[in-house]
């Protein structure tokens, strides 16, 4: 399966804002876009107006960065939210949200979507009793998400059940840090979905 394999803080630099690829570096001074707010390369502080289109490719470009979602496939989701009732650029953020992995960074158990992207892969986690290790599996209405019993003594989830409250679960989920336990709720409407992306961009974008 590809995947990219570059420095997740350029990728910050290049849009001009925090990401958070990377855990808890992103809240830390040694973040490198607190350092560096520009885009990476020799010309990063030299231009000073972006085209329409560029902005739309930045939009889209943004999204399947912060969601770790290569090109095709997030053309893959774009065309399932097109066919979609409701609007397009919503129904392509609920889908990218239900990811298994988005949904175990979502609630606490992992520092970053990458970190949760790994967990899912080495068979950590279950959905409804059946080990599950494919991230991009999407989560439904009434889902049980939880650490299977043979890892639930490893230190990411030992670290996430002391950590449990520090940080903002969504409406949508409820997360159970004393049984390593995710429940779905419901599935995520867009004024409960705090991705700082403008999703009428990416439409605007594919639509062409």
């Amino acid at each position: 399966m590809a995947r990219y394999t570059g420095a997740d803080c350029k990728r910050c630099r290049r849009e001009k804002q925090k990401l958070f690829l990377k855990g808890s570096k992103c809240e830390s001074a040694k973040c490198p876009i607190e350092i560096r707010p520009y885009p990476p390369g020799e010309h990063g502080r030299g231009r000073t107006k972006d085209s329409e289109y560029l902005l739309q490719k930045r939009e889209k470009q943004k999204a399947a960065r912060i969601y770790g979602v290569l090109e095709k496939q997030f053309r893959g989701y774009f065309n399932e939210a097109n066919r979609q009732q409701g609007k397009t650029g919503e129904n392509l953020l609920r889908i990218l949200e239900t990811r298994l992995d988005n949904v175990v960074y979502r609630a606490g158990f992992a520092k970053s979507r990458d970190h949760a992207r790994q967990l899912v892969k080495h068979g950590h986690i279950a959905v409804n009793g059946r080990k599950t290790d494919i991230p991009s599996a999407r989560v439904s209405v009434n889902d049980i998400i939880e650490v299977r019993a043979s890892s639930r003594n490893l230190t990411p989830f030992q670290v996430a059940a002391a950590e449990a409250g520090e940080k903002t679960v969504p409406a949508w989920l409820e997360s159970i840090p004393s049984k390593l336990r995710i429940l779905v709720h419901s599935l995520p409407e867009r004024p409960v979905i705090d991705t700082q992306v403008q999703e009428q961009l990416i439409v605007e974008l594919y639509s062409k």
